[in-house]
């Protein structure tokens, strides 16, 4: 039905997306969530799933030089990896970006001094695609306002990349900078439909429709694909239904097996090259992240060329940082004196807790990662089993979980319950010995 369709119109009223989190990034990026401003700009939904998803990657990849840069750049094949996209249809991708630069932005908020403050921007002053990079650019007003942490939550790339509707990775964006406090609080449904782009449209003046083809599939996405649980409640005036707000929680499931999102940066071959020259697992993908995989395999060829450097790993670092040329070298610096003992003493102490603290951030992922073949191999025994084996394999395991709560997990999730890895692993090792032999070794918890 048309009235049903929704409007993709050139200009469209809509607010600025959600900051994305990704592991390996520095800083306020690797924050989990954010509080909520007094009045915070919500999410438009007039986006596109695609536009949505490529405006919170560009903006993950502007975020630390959004006050200090006015251009920003990310390799272009980086970019769709990370949206999950098709790195070959640069057609589509170039779609994206002008429906971005052509989307207004708008918000009314309280500034740092308590007054009223409107504004309006396009969501991009630019975007170009050239030689594979992709730059682009905010205009000053929008990017302050992107860079206020108490305005936005933080996204998630690789839960991003699992929605399939514009509707429900709206409403998750809209849900998720409220899973401390627990509620998004009452939002008149005017507001509502203003933030899942469905304002202009006589078809969901009507609750029933707006329920059954928006709401409804909306949180039942969100409750599938997200790490977070959302719940709807409606206020009612007579029969008619005024204001809904959604009660939240953690998914226990999904933040529990801790979904891995560096599949796509270690696919990059220049990832391979730094990870060959000592460089740790999140410092690969924050680099490529930040600088790009070309930007980063030049200068890695201009380190790699160069005599008696001592320390390549620290001079690839400061060459990313100080910007040095490919063809040229450091720029000359005054006299640094001899540092004291002290001083030494403490910068090895630094260094050493540094490293600490990216092994552990490197254990981390290689247990997410055999945690995550482990249960894909579970999946595959399960499937070769037949109906009658699969009854009795499930009331088997059952049987051997001691606690209340072990025993329930495992009733709404089966042998996909994070809760029982463990004890779900050692036991498809006893029914089938060698299931497991050829993943990686799983790293004490």
């Amino acid at each position: 039905m048309a009235g049903e369709r929704q409007a993709q119109g050139t200009k469209v009223r809509a607010t600025t997306p959600a900051r994305i989190d990704v592991e390996g990034l520095s800083g306020a990026l690797r924050r989990g969530t954010v509080k909520k401003n007094v009045a915070a700009i919500h999410i438009g939904g007039k986006l596109t799933l695609l536009q949505r998803k490529l405006s919170n990657v560009l903006l993950l990849n502007a975020y630390d030089t959004l006050l200090s840069q006015s251009v920003h750049r990310i390799d272009a094949r980086t970019l769709c990896l990370m949206i999950g996209y098709n790195s070959n249809d640069i057609d589509s991708l170039r779609d994206a970006l002008r429906g971005l630069a052509e989307t207004v932005a708008e918000w009314d908020m309280l500034d740092e001094k308590g007054r009223q403050e409107w504004g309006v921007s396009a969501l991009l002053a630019h975007a170009r695609l050239r030689d594979g990079v992709c730059d682009y650019a905010y205009s000053p007003a929008l990017a302050e306002k992107l860079h206020d942490p108490r305005v936005f939550a933080l996204i998630n790339l690789d839960i991003q990349r699992r929605f399939t509707s514009g509707h429900g990775l709206a409403l998750y964006e809209n849900c998720y900078r409220f899973v401390r406090t627990g509620s998004t609080g009452w939002w008149p449904l005017e507001v509502f439909r203003r933030l899942m782009g469905v304002d202009d449209s006589d078809y969901y003046r009507s609750f029933k429709h707006l329920n059954a083809k928006v709401i409804k599939p909306s949180v039942e996405e969100v409750n599938r694909s997200s790490n977070i649980l959302i719940e709807p409640e409606f206020k009612r005036m007579g029969r008619s239904v005024k204001e809904l707000r959604f009660l939240i929680r953690e998914n226990p499931q999904l933040a529990m097996l801790d979904i891995d999102d560096g599949q796509a940066l270690r696919s990059q071959p220049v990832y391979e090259r730094l990870r060959a020259q000592g460089v740790s697992d999140r410092l690969a993908r924050q680099w490529i992240s930040e600088h790009g995989a070309e930007a980063v395999a030049e200068k890695l060829d201009w380190v790699s060329g160069r005599d008696n450097v001592r320390s390549p790993v620290g001079f690839l670092r400061a060459a990313l940082d100080n910007g040095w040329a490919g063809e040229g070298t450091p720029p000359a610096q005054a006299p640094v004196p001899e540092p004291s003992d002290a001083a030494r003493k403490a910068a090895d102490a630094r260094i050493a807790r540094q490293a600490e603290a990216e092994a552990e951030i490197d254990m981390r992922a290689a247990r997410r990662a055999a945690r995550v073949a482990r249960f894909q191999a579970v999946a595959e025994a399960v499937k070769r089993r037949n109906p009658t084996q699969r009854d009795a394999d499930r009331r088997l395991m059952l049987s051997q979980l001691e606690g209340e709560l072990e025993r329930e997990d495992f009733r709404r999730h089966g042998w996909e319950s994070a809760l029982n890895a463990r004890a779900i692993f050692a036991f498809w090792e006893e029914m089938q010995p060698g299931l497991f032999e050829e993943l990686p070794e799983l790293p004490p918890e």
